[in-house]
């Protein structure tokens, strides 16, 4: 499950209620309420399964072009 970080906002989705997607800034979801951004981290399962955690603030940005 995952909160909307919008403190006015606090809602709580369901995976399969959010579109997960990079806007550039990272992997996240906008909240279907209030239209915040919210950052996940995905990781692989052992069985092959793709699954998202909710991560606090913004992504750490990557290295930088050369």
């Amino acid at each position: 499950m995952f909160t909307c970080r919008n403190q006015s906002c606090d809602a709580q989705w369901e995976l399969s209620d959010v579109v997960i997607k990079n806007e550039g800034q990272g992997l996240l979801f906008r909240c279907p309420m209030c239209g915040a951004r919210n950052y996940v981290e995905r990781f692989d399962g052992e069985d092959g399964s793709v699954l998202y955690e909710q991560i606090e603030g913004r992504p750490a940005p990557g290295p930088l072009a050369d």
